[in-house]
């Protein structure tokens, strides 16, 4: 992109605080000056995006493109969650609101710990998976995923991150993810490789734009 030219507009489909802050942080590292991050207050007329995907790509996917179509910009979006594998994987894409109310961490974050409360240490593996997807108004779109493996502890330890971190201790650290720095964590995380690798397309598929 040259010097001259305005960076693009590409809107950041979450209303997620922990999720926009992440977002920012990782993106306009690796993009700074080439795209505008644009966040969903200023399409306050958006409705949320149903998330009737069975997995992760599915729901990034139809959050980035239905938000694209809705703002008439390019959208970037992402699906995570906690998957543990005592749990057969659980909650997995219902991570937000598996206590049953959306994204009411405290609540999920307890109902995992009591699924898991007889279960030895060595048994209580687990990874975040996230997928990142761009949706661009010309119908192209482009997903990266990644996965952050690690173990749930017995309590909730730190008060850094948000919804799962606090139980997150991850594989070679002896702390939980939720007392790891906001660059610890962004190095190492699903969603910090999953937007590293998604980035350089950002930019090429924003830059053919024109």
């Amino acid at each position: 992109m040259s010097s001259n030219q305005t960076p693009h507009k590409l809107l950041l489909a979450t209303r997620n605080k922990g999720k926009i802050e992440e977002f920012r942080r990782i993106l306009e590292d690796i993009a700074a000056g080439q795209i505008e991050l644009v966040g969903l207050d200023q399409f306050p007329n958006l409705h949320d995006v149903d998330e009737t995907g069975s997995t992760f790509e599915e729901n990034a996917l139809l959050k980035a493109r239905e938000m694209c179509e809705a703002s008439g910009i390019p959208a970037i979006a992402d699906d995570s969650g906690l998957c543990v594998d005592y749990l057969n994987g659980d909650p997995g894409i219902f991570s937000a609101r598996w206590a049953g109310s959306h994204g009411d961490d405290k609540a999920n974050t307890a109902k995992v710990l009591a699924s898991l409360a007889d279960v030895p240490d060595e048994k209580r593996s687990a990874h975040f998976t996230c997928v990142a997807a761009l949706a661009l108004p010309d119908g192209r779109t482009h997903v990266e995923e990644g996965k952050f493996e690690g173990w749930i502890l017995r309590e909730p330890i730190g008060d850094q991150g948000f919804g799962y971190d606090p139980i997150f201790r991850p594989d070679g650290y002896s702390i939980s993810s939720a007392q790891m720095s906001a660059e610890e964590k962004d190095a190492i995380s699903h969603r910090g490789k999953s937007l590293r690798a998604i980035a350089p397309h950002v930019i090429n598929l924003l830059n053919s734009l024109g």
